[in-house]
């Protein structure tokens, strides 16, 4: 490998001023500067450069400063007596008095150390140079450059270990210090959302942009800042706290962890002057061990041993001879070769190029290329894509001497938008940084001046673009005005407008909803709890006035919703739950602590008084059945089983007791409306929307879930006049029957509709063929009947739907063949009554209300249902007969306890019976087989008078006669 011969720099004259963070390096340096007639100081960042250069402008006026860094160039004209650049703009020569380098300990860095190695070995100021940097780079500074000075200087303040915690408990004035642009993002949302925002700082930001988010910061209009390890480089900032979210960079090779000294110089930025200041660890990061711990405390760190170096003595003969000397390796041990740079990189590319390498013709062709390769790759883009730019613009420059006008104007153009999101923002920065790069360039451009202020402006629009981006994404400026009055001991002002929004200093922080504080769900952390404190005082005297007109609300103000909550004038106020029974709910109200006293008692009671009223108006028959004490016996019982199943019941269920009500106490049950049906014994005036609604909900609250499917969607079926619907398998059958329907296979059939069937059924089984009057519509033999279409029509059922819905009445079905059923139909009929009610379907329905429960459900076949119709089974026409089904048990009668003695009991009332032929016993001689004298037969068993019937009806009305005429 080739080597070059380095000249020994010498150290005399130089003094170096080494030592941790916080030490006042810069800012002797900076003294020192102003103190010469001349100056040139050079810096890591351009961040960095902007801050010394405001800060020396302050001291000596601007006109006397100039910054230089790549894309920035101001009063750069060689007439300004102060310079300040970043080390990459530093001259190779300067006839300045001072000369200071910033942050040397960069020499060692792999990707930019060898041009901090370049400066500090070669460039002198004529009276004073200074190196500052940290102290590990001390051994190495004196062996390379014999007869330094140096100088060792302590941090002026304490800097401790605080442990891991997570981001929502940093304290304020904290740094929180990411790796990665998507990571900083992150970690900054998640601060805005929890504590209010925070500022942003990234090295790829604009110093305008960089500034403005700083100037957040330092102003207290946030006390967080989300930044990556630029803020390690001397930025200034009145930081606290330093955490670490990650403790893992890219450093432009591999992704690594980051070195205790990297570590120190960031945590370092934490306490300022003599304030001390903590670091620690949050988010995903491990903690730090103790003896990182303790070396990060007492800023002992390994010491730097070589630096990075590239040759500075090159050969434009040729492009070989440029690449060779470029990667030529120092004598110096101390000094190690660079890794190939950006820059080279680039050569390398366009050296294979053959219309780029024919126009190398020269040492200043050479040179050209050189320059161009040197230009910075701001887009961090490919290597390629970047290559392919630098070849258009060195084409360029090589054929006509400067870059084309109308290309360059071209691409400025693309980044003059200020649309977009943060990174498309971030984008055209980078974009418009490579034009100010080349707009600065002696010679490239025909109109520098021109294009170095376009490009400007450009640039400063997108920053504030940028800044405005970064602010709205990442800060709540609600939260960060009052966390600052918080901090200023200043009384925040709080307003509840008449519609219940709450502001507090002219924000809004929530809502009044009744007598519920609803805070913002953008607001969080310890400013939500400062708003809603500073909001107490105006609310509570808000919920005490609400509460004093809702003790004189009218009735209308209040209204019930499906979801059990009271609501006044549209806001909920309190909830409905279960109490002792059905039509006795309690309210718990929804309100706030600060309702309290003879307030809150106010509100509960107008509230209970409002529900009491309510049920009472829209369920009176059962609140007059469950508070009738003239109801006895078993009519008690029948009205107490009828409250608590809500107004309705299968009268097969309750058949045995309602046989045995008299009259007396059948009309006080008709006294509240309630109607014995066929089917079911039920309260006809409760089938209606606003009742059945109301029902269902109480249900629904009974059973602590006002989300039963169907409790609302089967009351709105009703409500919109529907007699059947298909069954839906999700919904329970009770909550069919509480909104007044009987689920019957696939139909659910509202139950007055259901006796209605009743009326037509009842006259086709109870007519005989004896009798001289015509049969009516659906009548066979007297034990049967037929489906009529007066049947289907009231239903709005097929023969399908009419099918399930006759078994599920109890009726059995029996297929004939046409010839047999025709003629058991022969018998003339009535005509078929119209599907819409008649004075004799009315006189029906009336009559109906005592008709007996003399139908049970029974298994049956499934057969067709349809009427005067016949139905082909291989090729035999059949017609289907409808019939009441077996009677089962009575209810009510109590089961036997023993039926052995059942049996003694039987034999002991009755003569022993001889054992019949075939039984296994003798047949008896004698009078075997002949009938048994009438004495000897068992009497017959004394008829019971059915009170339903019409005949005991009027037996009870000839007695009242005759004891009146009596």
């Amino acid at each position: 490998m080739q080597t070059a011969p380095t000249a020994a720099p010498t150290g005399r004259g130089v003094l170096a001023v080494l030592g941790p963070t916080n030490t006042g390096k810069t800012h002797l340096a900076i003294e020192r500067m102003v103190a010469h007639d001349s100056g040139l100081i050079g810096l890591p960042l351009r961040l960095l450069a902007r801050e010394v250069y405001e800060r020396v402008a302050d001291k000596v006026g601007a006109a006397n400063v100039a910054l230089i860094t790549g894309e920035e160039k101001i009063n750069a004209s060689g007439h300004a007596r102060f310079q300040v650049c970043t080390v990459e703009a530093m001259p190779d020569q300067t006839d300045a008095a001072f000369v200071a380098i910033d942050e040397v300990q960069l020499a060692a860095d792999l990707e930019r150390g060898h041009i901090f190695t370049d400066r500090l070995m070669n460039l002198r100021g004529r009276q004073e140079t200074m190196l500052l940097g940290a102290a590990t780079v001390q051994r190495t500074l004196q062996e390379l450059l014999p007869g330094l000075d140096v100088v060792t200087r302590p941090r002026m303040s304490i800097l401790s270990w605080a442990g891991s915690k997570k981001i929502t408990r940093l304290p304020r004035r904290s740094a929180i210090v990411a790796f990665s642009a998507d990571e900083v993002y992150a970690i900054a949302e998640l601060i805005r959302r929890q504590r209010g925002g925070a500022a942003v700082v990234l090295g790829s930001l604009s110093p305008r942009t960089r500034n403005a988010q700083v100037a957040l910061y330092q102003s207290g209009d946030v006390d967080f800042l989300v930044a990556t390890d630029a803020i390690g480089m001397g930025l200034n900032l009145d930081v606290d706290h330093v955490a670490f979210a990650q403790d893992r960079k890219f450093d432009g090779f591999t992704h690594r962890r980051l070195t205790p000294a990297e570590m120190g110089q960031i945590a370092g930025r934490a306490g300022r002057h003599i304030r001390n200041g903590t670091f620690g660890v949050t988010g995903n990061a491990p903690p730090f061990d103790d003896e990182l711990v303790e070396r990060l405390e007492t800023h002992q760190f390994d010491p730097v041993r070589v630096l990075v170096w590239r040759n500075r003595r090159l050969s434009f003969a040729s492009i070989g001879e440029l690449r060779a000397s470029l990667e030529a390796a120092s004598e110096s041990r101390l000094l190690m070769k660079s890794f190939p740079a950006p820059d080279l990189v680039a050569l390398g590319t366009l050296a294979d190029d053959a219309e780029v390498s024919g126009l190398c013709r020269s040492e200043s062709d050479i040179r050209l290329l050189w320059d161009v390769c040197q230009i910075p790759d701001y887009r961090k883009i490919s290597p390629g894509e970047h290559a392919d730019l630098l070849r258009s613009i060195f084409l360029d420059i090589a054929r006509h001497g400067r870059v084309r006008e109308d290309w360059f104007a071209r691409q400025v153009e693309m980044t003059d938008r200020t649309d977009g999101d943060i990174d498309a923002l971030s984008a055209r920065i980078a974009h418009v940084r490579t034009w100010t790069y080349l707009s600065h360039r002696a010679g490239w451009l025909a109109d520098a001046a021109h294009w170095q202020e376009a490009t400007r402006q450009i640039e400063d629009r997108l920053s504030d673009a940028l800044h405005e981006s970064l602010t709205r994404r990442f800060i709540d400026r609600r939260t960060s005005v009052l966390m600052k009055r918080l901090r200023e001991n200043a009384m925040l002002e709080s307003e509840i407008s008449p519609s219940g929004e709450v502001t507090v200093e002219g924000h809004h922080v929530g809502r009044l909803m009744g007598f519920r504080f609803t805070p913002d769900n953008a607001a969080s952390g310890p400013d939500a709890k400062a708003a809603a404190g500073a909001a107490a005082k105006a609310l509570a005297a808000e919920i005490t006035r609400r509460a004093e007109r809702l003790g004189a609300a009218a009735n209308g103000d209040i209204a019930l919703g499906s979801d059990a909550t009271l609501r006044w004038l549209g806001e909920p106020v309190a909830k409905v739950v279960a109490g002792d029974d059905v039509l006795r709910p309690r309210t718990v109200l929804l309100a706030d602590e600060q309702l309290t006293g003879a307030a809150r008692e106010t509100a509960h009671a107008r509230l209970e008084r409002w529900l009491a009223h309510h049920i009472a108006t829209l369920l009176k028959p059962l609140v007059d059945l469950a508070a009738d004490e003239s109801l006895a016996g078993m009519a008690r019982g029948l009205a107490f089983r009828l409250v608590e199943s809500c107004g309705i019941l299968d009268r097969r269920q309750v058949a045995a007791d309602v046989q045995a009500l008299d009259q007396a106490a059948r009309a006080g049950l008709r006294r509240h409306g309630v109607r014995f049906g066929a089917f079911h014994v039920f309260v006809p005036a409760l089938l209606k929307p606003a009742p059945t609604g109301l029902i269902a909900l109480l249900w629904g609250i009974r059973r602590g879930d006002t989300d039963v499917a169907g409790l609302a969607e089967v009351p709105a079926l009703l409500a919109a006049g529907r007699t059947s619907f298909p069954v839906d398998p999700a919904v329970p059958r009770e909550v069919y029957q509480l909104c007044g329907y009987r689920a019957l296979g696939p139909k659910a059939v509202r139950i007055d509709i259901l006796e209605r069937l009743a009326d037509l059924i009842r006259p086709a089984l109870a007519w005989k063929p004896a009798a001289e009057t015509p049969a009516p519509p659906g009548a066979v033999d007297g034990s049967c009947f037929v489906v009529t279409p007066a049947m289907l029509s009231i239903l709005g059922a097929t023969h399908d739907d009419m099918e399930q819905v006759l078994k599920g009445l109890g009726y059995r079905g029996e297929k004939l063949a046409e010839a047999e059923a025709l003629a058991r139909m022969s018998r003339p009929q009535a005509a078929a009554p119209a599907a819409t009610p008649d004075a004799t379907a009315t006189a029906a329905a009336v009559a109906a209300d005592e008709a007996p429960a003399d139908v049970v459900a029974v298994e049956g076949t499934p057969i067709d249902g349809t009427p005067l119709e016949t139905v082909s089974a291989e090729d035999e026409k059949t017609v289907t007969l409808w019939r009441p089904g077996r009677p089962a048990r009575r209810q009510g009668r109590p089961p036997r306890r023993n039926a052995a003695a059942d049996g003694e009991a039987r034999q002991e009332r009755r003569p022993p019976r001889q054992a019949r032929p075939g039984k296994g016993a003798r047949k008896p001689d004698g009078d075997a087989g002949k009938p048994r004298p009438a004495a000897e037969r068992r009497p017959p068993r004394p008829a019971t008078v059915d009170p339903d019937s019409p005949f005991a009806k009027l037996a009870l009305l000839k007695a009242r006669l005759e004891e009146r005429d009596g």
